[in-house]
């Protein structure tokens, strides 16, 4: 079983960071923080436990921020010499949040310093929220970088939707003051930015699915292999719901022409198990058709009601009057981003965007052992 997250932070790793900080500032209280840091650690979890040592920082450091910025950027790693690194920087970021944007351009400067040894993205978003424009305008400079954690930073620290950090509303609302960022990282050299654009891309997706739609048709023409992969994968919400621009995109045409078969091997599943279907499309038209399939589960919910999950299947160029057939097992096993409740499910077959083809199947679950 994998380790808590909470445990990245522990008191071994406070003693490790009260180190290193106090071989660049005298003055700095070592045992001090170490107390403040540590007192009832380990009954927080790991976002408390950071906000515990953000706070055990506040204590310590120089109330003056260019002051405090000196010392932690003296404590990062340089020429080989260990520093302030990984998790560690997880409260530099609390910190920095809280602290810097009142001394905006140092605080930024210090994030930049920061990210190539822990990412920076939480920390940043409180500067774009405060004063978007200023931001975004120093930011922007991040893009020919030669670090590339720099310039990822410049995308993925400006994404509207970023899971694990505050949501950025005016993004939400209007992201085109970043749509020249991402133009600017969209044929980096480094499949790590690369990746972050096209999330970011999918983020905006979210909100504004035609104006993501139609600034990959701008960018696909004559794309090379790595940019095709990018614009794919940041296209994949729109292409799970089956926009039309979107589909258009990657050459996926209207499914009119093209039929599909569904067969369940089995109408009952037992929970643990998976369930086996078969699938049959075939081109019945006169040109030679892209098909992108793909199926949802309609999971049934605690009200009785189904909310579907989209699931990649396989694309595949049918030739006019060609089928193809594909058998599939889909898992119906515990995650922990899902609870299943027996009953009556649907499978759909999603082609090309379109449903064609579906079937119910009951959900059975096992009988309780006894006590």
């Amino acid at each position: 079983m994998p380790e808590p997250l909470k445990n990245l932070l522990h008191q071994a790793l406070v003693g490790d960071m009260a180190d290193r900080i106090a071989a660049h500032a005298p003055a700095f209280d070592r045992d001090r923080f170490i107390a403040l840091a540590t007192r009832g650690l380990d009954a927080l979890e790991l976002m408390e436990r950071s906000a515990l040592i953000r706070d055990a920082l506040f204590a310590t450091l120089p109330e003056d921020f260019p002051q405090a910025t000196a010392i932690l950027t003296a404590s990062l790693p340089a020429s080989g010499r260990p520093g302030l690194t990984g998790w560690m920087l997880l409260p530099v970021n609390q910190f920095i949040a809280v602290r810097g944007p009142a001394h905006f351009e140092l605080g930024l400067d210090l994030l930049k310093a920061l990210t190539p040894h822990f990412t920076a993205e939480y920390g940043i978003r409180p500067f774009i929220h405060r004063e978007q424009q200023r931001a975004l305008t120093i930011i922007s400079g991040w893009v020919g970088d030669p670090d590339r954690h720099v310039r990822r930073l410049a995308s993925e620290g400006t994404r509207p939707r970023l899971p694990w950090a505050m949501r950025l509303p005016q993004l939400v609302k209007d992201p085109a003051p970043i749509l020249p960022i991402l133009t600017a990282l969209i044929d980096d050299p480094e499949d790590y930015v690369r990746r972050s654009v096209a999330n970011s891309l999918n983020d905006i997706a979210k909100d504004h699915p035609d104006l993501v739609a139609t600034f990959i048709a701008g960018q696909i023409e004559n794309a090379s292999e790595e940019r095709r992969r990018l614009l794919k994968h940041a296209s994949r919400t729109l292409l799970k719901k089956g926009h039309a621009q979107a589909l258009a995109n990657f050459g996926f045409g209207a499914a009119a022409s093209l039929q599909c078969e569904l067969r369940l091997i089995t109408g009952e599943v037992m929970f643990g198990d998976g369930l086996d279907f078969a699938i049959r499309v075939t081109n019945a038209g006169k040109a030679a058709q892209s098909v992108m399939i793909d199926y949802a589960i309609h999971h049934m919910k605690a009200d009785g009601s189904l909310s579907p999950k989209v699931f990649k299947c396989k694309t595949i160029l049918l030739a006019p009057g060609q089928s193809q057939a594909i058998e599939r097992r889909h898992a119906m096993r515990p995650i922990t981003t899902r609870r299943y409740y027996p009953g009556q499910h649907r499978i759909a077959i999603l082609v090309n965007g379109a449903e064609s083809a579906s079937e119910s199947f009951i959900l059975k679950m096992p009988s309780p052992k006894p006590a």
